[in-house]
């Protein structure tokens, strides 16, 4: 698992990265994940054409939430959060292309639904990155509002 690019262990439910290789799928799901999440395009750097079915076949659930870099929406991660939510039993894996849409929208879950601290919150999200100013601007647009939304 960890030689699975820019791979996070968040706790023992959720683990992060950026796009598996087919063979990392099978180490994913050998390490007990039941459910993919896909926040990357179809058409993203990487990306396997196949991904639905690869998953599938052995045996995970698969959702795939298309985020474009360059304007996340609410919308995303509302439907991210009902994910996560609805699965909070369940071993969950969220990838994207680099594993930074993915961070964000972690950090995003944990501070709002698991009432994590800034401090913790931020150790996972910056091992990745440090927002660039769109996502930034997301995350404390998110923040803000999360009660109105």
């Amino acid at each position: 698992m960890e030689n699975i690019y820019n791979y996070i262990k968040i706790s023992d439910f959720i683990a992060t990265s950026g796009q598996p290789t087919i063979k990392e799928f099978s180490a994913i799901q050998q390490a007990g994940y039941q459910i993919v999440v896909n926040l990357a395009l179809p058409e993203s750097t990487n990306a396997l054409p196949e991904e639905k079915q690869i998953v599938e076949s052995q045996g995970m659930q698969y959702v795939h939430i298309p985020v474009v870099w360059e304007k996340p929406t609410i919308e995303n991660l509302n439907e991210f959060f009902s994910v996560m939510e609805a699965n909070t039993d369940k071993k969950v894996f969220v990838h994207c292309v680099a594993n930074k849409r993915v961070s964000a929208f972690i950090y995003l879950y944990c501070r709002l639904h698991e009432q994590m601290s800034e401090e913790d919150a931020n150790k996972d999200l910056h091992k990745i990155w440090v927002p660039n100013e769109i996502w930034q601007n997301f995350i404390e647009q998110v923040i803000k509002n999360y009660y109105f939304l």
